[in-house]
């Protein structure tokens, strides 16, 4: 069974990159890490990311991406992944902020976002390093620029 990306934009913003531009950040990170994967992207406004981010990280702010992985019992052998949200005026905001453009940085959002799903994490120094260098690497497959630099 292929990649299965389910979009759902919950807020309107003229950033907010087109379908086909998801699907094909998300095949450059899952078609040779999970094949199968099905996910659910939500594109939000900032008060349902800040709800979001205080319900499940108990900080009370918006945020760029949150991640919530299936979390799935073992032995159930569904490809669900799990769940992402994409806030659209914080990714737009930021990116000026950072002087980058616009689109690289919403693919640098669903990069980030999906290798969280995939276990990816960045507590720890060591953690953060792999992480990063696997994003420059997914981004660079896009022809898009390291965020890091």
């Amino acid at each position: 069974m292929p990649m299965r990306l389910v979009i759902e934009r919950a807020c309107e913003d003229s950033n907010i990159p087109s379908d086909r531009l998801f699907r094909r950040w998300a095949h450059a990170v899952l078609d040779t890490r999970k094949p199968d994967a099905e996910v659910y992207l939500r594109i939000v406004s900032r008060d349902e990311m800040r709800s979001l981010n205080h319900e499940y990280r108990g900080k009370d702010k918006p945020t760029n991406v949150l991640s919530f992985p299936a979390g799935l019992p073992a032995g159930i052998p569904l490809p669900l992944l799990g769940d992402i949200a994409i806030c659209a005026s914080v990714v737009s905001e930021e990116a000026v902020a950072q002087g980058k453009p616009v689109r690289a940085h919403w693919a640098h959002m669903l990069v980030h976002g999906l290798l969280h799903l995939l276990g990816h994490d960045h507590q720890a120094d060591k953690e953060a390093a792999a992480m990063e260098a696997e994003e420059i690497a997914i981004l660079r497959s896009l022809d898009i620029a390291s965020p890091y630099e």
